[in-house]
């Protein structure tokens, strides 16, 4: 099976859905080659990390682990088309393979859909024609796992149209996993381009109910009539965990009923997102993000999270902006941010002496330095293809 030509763009360069301006290809040279030898210095510790006998990193999430830390290596700048896949990825991938499950899902104990969104764009990475049938079983199953509670076809709860963590009642949705589920469907299309009339028969999200749901998400009151929708111009534009709960701050209003305020990773998340969907860059509701991001844009923090899921944070960042084709940040007060380079050095200097990185606050596994260290490595493989 030939590797589809945008898979390739996926793990070894990147092409600008919403085009802002040309990236001058030989600037940031210096920091570039810094970039390349933090990088190797985190491979170096991931690889000292990994199961030598399964193949697999992490214990309590191996599955998701082990994805992350694949496509760390597989978007490592220092390979170059044609170069043979790493050893330690050839490993990893024969044990996502080993946790397959009929029905399609690739995960050991739980949490279906975030563990197989994951593991189809890892695989997908390291495309290889005995995975195939693998690969669009685990499309299947996440297109199967979109939420469509009370009435069928109808947007009738606030969840429809989202995808969580993949419970047996399929009683939650959030934006991170949803984020995580179409990007693995959106490069997943590729299995289908040369399939024919077979391809017709394949299951497809519901992209439209998709939209719905993450427009449901955007603290932006032309677009969502919920309750919680905050009126603070500071939140215009941002996002929210998921309809009705978030992961930041309430606030009371004077009338007494609770706005819920915008936060910066799941914000990058919704720009992702839409960007996946296919909604056009002037939509308003793109141009409202993009907008939110650039006003609240910080290489310190977590805005409106502080130190809690920062590399997260990064990792989201990084792909956000590299992939709708941002070059630079306007912030509020009309400074005009060379983003990349800005980052790049943030993240450089975060760096650990063993080579890896780390959050000292622990929220959402971040004080693993397999998972922080691999969120860091897809945010430096994404900046290096454009810096």
């Amino acid at each position: 099976m030939k590797i589809p030509a945008f898979l390739l763009t996926l793990a070894l360069g990147t092409t600008a859905a919403f085009p802002q301006a040309a990236t001058q290809a030989s600037r940031n040279e210096s920091l570039k080659q810094e970039l390349r030898l933090g990088v190797e210095r985190g491979l170096n510790f991931l690889r000292s990390k990994q199961n030598p006998a399964t193949g697999q990193w992490g214990e309590s999430e191996p599955v998701a682990m082990t994805s992350l830390a694949i496509i760390g290596f597989m978007l490592d700048p220092n390979r170059k088309p044609g170069d043979p896949v790493p050893a330690e990825v050839e490993k990893a991938t024969k044990f996502l393979v080993a946790q397959a499950r009929p029905d399609g899902g690739i995960f050991i104990k739980g949490r279906g859909n975030y563990n197989t969104a994951l593991a189809l764009t890892a695989l997908l990475l390291n495309n290889k024609p005995e995975n195939e049938e693998v690969m669009l079983k685990a499309r299947r199953y996440l297109v199967h796992c979109q939420v469509d509670l009370d009435e069928k076809g109808k947007q009738d709860n606030p969840l429809d149209g989202g995808i969580g963590y993949g419970d047996e009642k399929g009683m939650h949705a959030d934006m991170s996993n949803l984020t995580f589920a179409l990007e693995a469907l959106y490069y997943s299309q590729a299995l289908l381009a040369d399939k024919g009339d077979a391809a017709k028969n394949e299951p497809q999200l519901n992209v439209a109910a998709a939209i719905d749901f993450i427009q449901r998400c955007q603290n932006r009151p032309e677009s969502n009539k919920s309750s919680w929708v905050s009126k603070d111009p500071d939140d215009a534009g941002g996002f929210i965990y998921n309809p009705s709960e978030t992961r930041g701050a309430k606030v009371t209003n004077p009338d007494g009923s609770i706005a819920l305020r915008s936060y910066g990773s799941i914000s990058y998340a919704g720009l992702l997102s839409f960007v996946y969907a296919g909604v056009d860059k002037d939509d308003p509701r793109v141009k409202a993000v993009i907008e939110w991001l650039q006003n609240h844009y910080n290489p310190d923090e977590n805005p409106g999270l502080g130190a809690a899921g920062l590399y997260y944070y990064y990792q989201t960042m990084s792909k956000a902006l590299s992939i709708a084709g941002i070059d630079y940040i306007k912030t509020k007060d009309g400074k005009l941010i060379d983003w990349r380079k800005d980052i790049t050095e943030k993240l450089l200097s975060l760096q650990k002496g063993d080579g890896s990185w780390s959050n000292t606050e622990g929220r959402w596994m971040e004080s693993d330095p397999v998972l922080t260290t691999s969120y860091i490595l897809m945010a430096l493989g994404r900046i290096h293809q454009t810096l």
